[in-house]
């Protein structure tokens, strides 16, 4: 990614591969001269520059989606709020929804503004333990649209890795937009030199979302990023008087809980409907610290275990690798 083209052909062979700039379908290709000349191959310097910056993050989560309005920004917001719950961890929250930053209204942030210091960009601190970065601190207005190509995208994600004055964290959540486009192939490919953890995938319980879902899990198989697990969100409704449930967004395919299965992936949890969920959301707050005693919170409360878990495990791991290596 040294270098970003525009206007690729349909049947390109790569810009990485021994074809590019040769193969018959690079005819007329504006592109062609720079990738016959190699120079599409070279790693980008900013890659190791964003290893050294990272190197104190001790664990990375990606969340992810298939599909928009799951409910993916505001598990990757709980689950910041749940993580910097210990007051001993530092924990940051990225959000690279570069057209739709929601996450500045989630954590209750919105009008803050990002400040220049000597060591780079100064994250938006929710607590003095939890800071947040997000474009949506750049705009002047939130109804701003963000209308930019793939590579100004590219080099916003590169900014927010490289830039900002993270520091020591304990984690660094990642919160992405929906699909498997550029931002998703950006931070894999800039986190490259870096250890991450794995992705969260988030869904909801109907067909028409787990058939997405199973495209991001063929994106993270095909990038190698690990995957932690899968929340199904909007699982049922509670009902908070009578506590039954009901089910608004029938599994029509056996759900979630059916696709992990057959996958051969980890189901963390199936997160039911909760209005104070969106309530909280609205009014930037933290759903589990406003209700902390409901089924909902209860759920989260057992994923966030779940990760946490997962990521110490991890991390173990790693050091074995890096052990042998030695």
């Amino acid at each position: 990614m040294a270098e970003v083209l525009d206007n690729v052909p349909e049947h390109c062979p790569g810009t990485t591969s021994e074809q590019a700039g040769k193969s018959s379908t690079c005819q007329g290709c504006p592109n062609q001269t720079l990738c016959a000349s190699g120079a599409t191959k070279a790693p980008d310097p900013a890659i190791a520059e964003i290893g050294a910056k990272l190197s104190s993050v001790k664990h990375k989560i990606l969340v992810l989606s298939g599909k928009g309005g799951v409910g993916k920004s505001t598990f990757s917001a709980h689950l910041a709020h749940a993580l910097a719950g210990d007051s001993t961890k530092e924990i940051a929250l990225l959000d690279i929804d570069i057209c739709g930053p929601s996450i500045p209204r989630i954590m209750g942030l919105e009008g803050e503004q990002v400040h220049q210091s000597g060591s780079g960009w100064s994250p938006v601190y929710v607590e003095d333990n939890l800071a947040v970065m997000s474009i949506g601190f750049l705009l002047s207005s939130p109804d701003d649209a963000v209308i930019w190509r793939g590579p100004k995208k590219n080099g916003m994600i590169k900014q927010f890795l490289r830039d900002v004055d993270w520091g020591e964290l304990d984690y660094l959540i990642v919160d992405t937009p929906p699909g498997t486009s550029d931002e998703h192939l950006s931070i894999v490919q800039y986190l490259g030199s870096t250890h991450v953890d794995g992705a969260v995938i988030i869904t909801t319980p109907q067909e028409v979302s787990l058939q997405d879902v199973r495209k991001e899990i063929r994106f993270c198989q095909k990038v190698k990023l690990p995957i932690i697990g899968v929340v199904e969100n909007m699982s049922g409704f509670v009902c908070p008087k009578c506590k039954n449930t009901s089910q608004i967004f029938p599994p029509s395919s056996g759900g979630a809980e059916k696709m992990c299965a057959d996958l051969n992936l980890p189901l963390l949890g199936k997160v039911p409907l909760d209005p104070r969920i969106a309530r909280s959301c609205d009014e930037g707050k933290s759903f589990l610290s406003e209700v902390p005693d409901s089924p909902a919170a209860k759920v989260y409360q057992k994923i966030v275990q779940s990760i946490q878990d997962y990521c110490s495990n991890s991390a173990t791991q790693q050091q074995d690798i890096t052990t042998r290596q030695e």
